[in-house]
């Protein structure tokens, strides 16, 4: 297996598949880094000679990726909650941050449902 940012690419993958793998990097970055490396034709991960892997392990160091990025990541909800800004509001709470309904879904977000009596037959209880 070839480790580059730290992370184990898996042997079987061509190169732009298993670049994504990394954190950070996306279909449009794995594609481009493996053509700044000089990496032709897309092969196997297993089958990139070792001068193009060191060459594809540096034009990924130029990236923001992994430990790094993921650390901007939370210093930026964390700064978003200490502000108190909307956002930060929704972070704190577990809901959708960016607009999304919630009245029949966000379950992934709000996690399992919680039973709430007497919600659900207000028509009969207005009588």
């Amino acid at each position: 297996m070839a480790i580059v940012a730290g992370v184990n690419l898996p042997d079987g993958k061509r190169v732009d598949i298993a670049l994504r793998y990394i954190f950070g990097i996306g279909p449009h970055l794995a594609r481009a880094a493996a053509r700044d490396a000089g990496i032709l034709d897309n092969p196997k991960m297993g089958e990139v000679p070792d001068d193009l892997l060191a060459r594809l392990r540096d034009v990924i160091a130029k990236y923001k990726v992994e430990g790094d990025l993921r650390r901007e990541v939370q210093m930026n909800i964390r700064r978003k909650v200490e502000i108190r800004c909307y956002q930060g509001l929704r972070h704190s709470r577990g809901l959708p941050v960016r607009g999304q309904r919630t009245r029949s879904n966000a379950r992934s977000r709000k996690g399992h449902r919680k039973t709430v009596a007497g919600r659900k037959g207000t028509a009969t209880a207005k009588k």
